[in-house]
């Protein structure tokens, strides 16, 4: 991205792991707006305040874990449309399942490869916006 261009969307990332929350900002930050939390609660504050055109989410956290924010952001009427991509080191088939049925629209493996997630991020971005102008 060049000097003065205007960032394409912005990015909720929800990770209690601060280190993983730096790592992602930078990695995305030249293209996107990028807003934080820590928390499942204070997330679904963020996104209500102004909803975000995606959210990095992960899984495991203190209080309320990824799934319980992901079931509370599609059951709200003006949150359910904004792609969810979890972000987290399980792996099984069961916790896959339960990402989708929980409103996931794709899931990443960590640790993260960073081209896999600026990707991810640019496809769901474009989904969503073609799904929104059609």
């Amino acid at each position: 991205m060049t000097a003065g261009q205007e960032k394409i969307g912005t990015i909720l990332i929800v990770d209690d792991t601060a280190a993983n929350v730096l790592l992602l900002e930078a990695l995305l930050s030249a293209e996107y707006t990028i807003k934080s939390a820590s928390k499942g609660s204070e997330a679904l504050e963020i996104a209500e305040k102004m909803p975000p055109d995606l959210i990095l989410l992960d899984i495991l956290m203190p209080g309320m874990d990824g799934y319980e924010v992901c079931r509370r952001l599609k059951e709200h009427p003006q949150l359910w449309d904004i792609p969810v991509i979890f972000l987290s080191a399980l792996e099984s088939t069961e916790v896959k399942l339960k990402v989708f049925k929980s409103g996931g629209v794709d899931y990443i493996t960590k640790p993260f490869y960073l081209k896999d997630v600026q990707a991810r991020v640019k496809t769901h971005l474009m989904i969503r916006k073609a799904s929104t102008s059609a």
